[in-house]
């Protein structure tokens, strides 16, 4: 079980807060469903959660609806805290480099808060 929490920087700006926001209803609460569970969930298949390779403690939230691939960029802050970092539209095999960078900043700046 986690505790699910959105990351803000030191001004109040939730980016995973605005990308939900600019999604439709139903891609929202798709996203919404997986991340409960991740929340409730005592194992989470991969195909939901998925610790990112070659990177500094991230891990992804993944959502697909048809054949788009929605992803909400974490990490764990104390303990079974999930901190979302930023989320993005996927459009290639890869994570693009620019959001694990946002995600990595993001999590250096909440551990140095």
């Amino acid at each position: 079980m986690h505790e699910i929490n959105f990351y803000r920087t030191k001004q109040g700006k939730c980016q995973v807060e605005e990308f939900l926001d600019n999604l439709s209803g139903k891609i929202a609460q798709k996203i919404t469903w997986v991340l409960k569970i991740i929340e409730e969930g005592n194992v989470i298949p991969i195909s939901y959660f998925k610790k990112l390779e070659n990177t500094d403690e991230i891990w992804e939230v993944r959502t697909r609806i048809g054949s788009n691939s929605y992803r909400i960029l974490c990490f764990y802050g104390e303990g079974k805290n999930l901190i979302l970092s930023n989320g993005f539209l996927k459009k290639s095999q890869k994570t693009p480099k620019s959001e694990i960078k946002i995600a990595e900043r993001n999590r250096k700046d909440y551990f140095n808060r």
